[in-house]
């Protein structure tokens, strides 16, 4: 009978404690040049043990209700996730003329939007006192805008393992900077993104002429926004196939580059 209490009490107590484990959602915020941006960290407690960080940049509406869940997906029990605000806290995009206006300084602004993606990575490394991150892996991810905004910051020469562009812009102010990289790049664009495709050519000739590690997929029949769940517009639609394809590249892509394997 006291084998059976004891054994009921055990199982009580590991029901708490899986009751308790779940995906932490923590506010982080700074202050640069008089704007406070604010960001969110993206982690499962299940587990205790300390796992890669990712910078992610979300698609141009930002830090929202969406990214956050795609951070979730995208975590799991693997990694440690800084959903980057790089607007302001005051701005938070509800629709394409409201995003467009946002992106367009930072477009506009190269050096401001490599300074942001640079600050971002150090407020994720501070991140470590309290959050399970392995500083000895680090990464960046974005998805459009924010595939833009991760290749700026491996241009800015970023000590990070590695970059992952998912349907992100390829052209950049200035081509010369690829010769800092030294993370692995990997890019992934849809055949069919009249937006992005024209860049492509100098894109790999950029590439060509630095020191990176990188590769350029061409996914078929996909066209810009291939992981968002919530596009559908002709241009700008989800494709499940494509998106499950860039995923798994990008979990390979990561697992390599921490490891240093090829």
């Amino acid at each position: 009978m006291r084998l059976l209490r004891l054994t009921s009490l055990l199982i009580l107590s590991l029901g708490s404690l899986a009751a308790h484990a779940a995906m932490v959602h923590k506010t982080v915020t700074w202050t640069q040049d008089g704007t406070t941006f604010r960001s969110v960290l993206v982690y499962d407690n299940a587990v205790s043990t300390k796992r890669p960080g990712l910078v992610m940049v979300p698609n141009w509406y930002g830090v929202n209700a969406m990214a956050v869940k795609k951070a979730e997906m995208i975590a799991g029990k693997q990694y440690v996730i800084l959903v980057t605000d790089l607007y302001g806290e005051g701005v938070r995009p509800a629709d394409n003329d409201q995003a467009q206006a946002a992106t367009k300084p930072l477009y506009g602004n190269r050096p401001l939007l490599r300074q942001r993606m640079n600050t971002a990575l150090a407020q994720l490394k501070a991140q470590a006192k309290d959050a399970p991150i392995d500083l000895s892996h680090l990464a960046a991810i974005g998805f459009c805008f924010g595939g833009t905004a991760v290749l700026d910051l491996a241009r800015s020469g970023a000590d990070i393992a590695a970059v992952v562009s998912f349907h992100g812009g390829l052209a950049t102010d200035d081509p010369a900077l690829a010769k800092q990289i030294k993370a692995r790049v990997l890019v992934m664009n849809g055949a069919d993104d009249k937006g992005t495709m024209p860049d492509a050519p100098a894109f790999m000739d950029e590439m060509r002429a630095s020191p990176a590690d990188w590769q350029f997929v061409v996914l078929g029949h996909a066209v810009h926004c291939f992981t968002e769940t919530d596009q559908h517009s002709p241009g700008c639609m989800y494709d499940a196939r494509a998106a499950a394809r860039s995923y798994r590249l990008m979990h390979d892509w990561l697992d390599h580059a921490f490891a240093g394997t090829d």
